[in-house]
């Protein structure tokens, strides 16, 4: 039987159609990448490849998911067998989170509800359980003290403006990062700004109660950003001094470092000698934070070493849910936090017994 020949016409239209297939495909994997952060997919690889070698290591097949072997492991962590270092339960539990989803992607979930593993977490989380550790909070007073420790130079303005949006906003070192000078400006963008009235001269900057800066016909910086819950929008208003106001401290940055498009906080020479187009990263938060903490003398009562451990780009986001006096609602969703709950974990100074249920109840 002689095989069947497509008519050419019929032929260049299925050759079209496969390669139209293949190109779906591909951006199908683009949207499941993306489908997590940015750095949860890289903590989910490392926790993905470090549990692929202790399966090898043990002779255990990596393929299909075993609910038994997966306890095993969880074991092995949390007591430190082996080459392994104890793990806390935090980590634990976003290590079985990674595992969970890389075997999702190859189309063969982990029953993570399975008493294999449920069980063995539930034991793990009862023997090696302890309270969160929180990183310290930066206040308005101990941010201007790390601002003034930083250069009037092209790299001092760019962290100045980084530490105080940050602040301001109370955003995620990975949303400050992520900003753009407008929408669709770059592929790893993950928002961006828009700057809304002018700073005053420093004649009228001085806050007087009615027109001064800080007045509501000023403006300021709206971020439109795209974070752990979604798209949400901060609004930034203007200081009361350009020498504390956030605003301003970004216009400086944007402008002598002629930054008009694409990444807002990208990165300087080494010798101020200009600004490039590549973004910074996430990690230069968490460094500039505890560089400057050191520096201003925060928490002096601590060692070197303690604080240095004390401070990192989320005790910007603490700092301004403690210092914030207005309505818990108004801080949860500048936070963009699902629950008031998450909010007050963040609030370092909250006052407490407001609410008095013992007096309530007649005692």
């Amino acid at each position: 039987m002689k095989p069947q020949v497509l008519p050419a016409s019929d032929a260049d239209g299925a050759l079209a159609a496969s390669h139209q297939l293949a190109a779906i495909s591909e951006k199908a994997k683009d949207y499941a990448r993306n489908s997590r952060a940015e750095n949860t997919r890289r903590a989910y690889e490392s926790d993905w490849r470090q549990f692929s070698s202790w399966l090898r290591r043990q002779g255990f097949a990596v393929s299909p998911p075993d609910p038994q072997t997966v306890g095993l492991y969880l074991a092995a962590c949390a007591d430190g067998t082996g080459r392994m270092t104890p793990m806390s339960v935090a980590t634990l539990e976003r290590r079985l989170s990674g595992i969970a989803w890389h075997y999702r992607q190859l189309g063969e979930p982990l029953a993570t509800q399975d008493r294999h593993v449920a069980t063995v977490l539930a034991g793990i989380r009862r023997v090696h359980g302890r309270p969160p550790v929180q990183k310290e909070a930066i206040f308005a007073d101990d941010l201007l003290a790390m601002l003034a420790t930083l250069e009037n130079d092209l790299r001092g303005l760019r962290d100045r403006a980084i530490l105080a949006i940050g602040f301001a906003g109370g955003l995620r070192r990975s949303e400050i990062i992520g900003l753009d000078c407008g929408p669709n400006q770059s592929e790893d963008g993950t928002g961006w700004i828009e700057i809304f009235g002018r700073a005053k001269s420093s004649e009228g900057s001085k806050h007087d109660g009615a027109g001064g800066a800080g007045a509501p016909n000023e403006g300021g910086l709206l971020l439109t950003i795209n974070g752990k819950t979604g798209w949400r929008e901060v609004e930034i208003g203007r200081g009361s001094s350009a020498l504390t106001c956030p605003v301003a401290m970004l216009e400086t940055w944007m402008r002598l470092g002629r930054i008009a498009n694409g990444p807002v906080f990208c990165r300087v020479s080494r010798k101020n000698a200009g600004v490039s187009s590549e973004r910074l990263t996430d990690k230069h938060v968490a460094r500039l934070v505890q560089k400057t903490a050191l520096a201003a003398g925060i928490r002096g009562d601590l060692s070197e070493g303690e604080r240095k451990l004390a401070f990192s780009g989320h005790s910007l986001r603490a700092g301004l849910a403690s210092s914030a006096k207005i309505e818990e609602a108004h801080v949860q969703r500048h936070l963009g936090h699902a629950s008031a709950e998450m909010t007050r974990r963040y609030q370092r100074k909250r006052d407490r017994f407001t609410v008095n249920l013992t007096k309530a109840a007649g005692l």
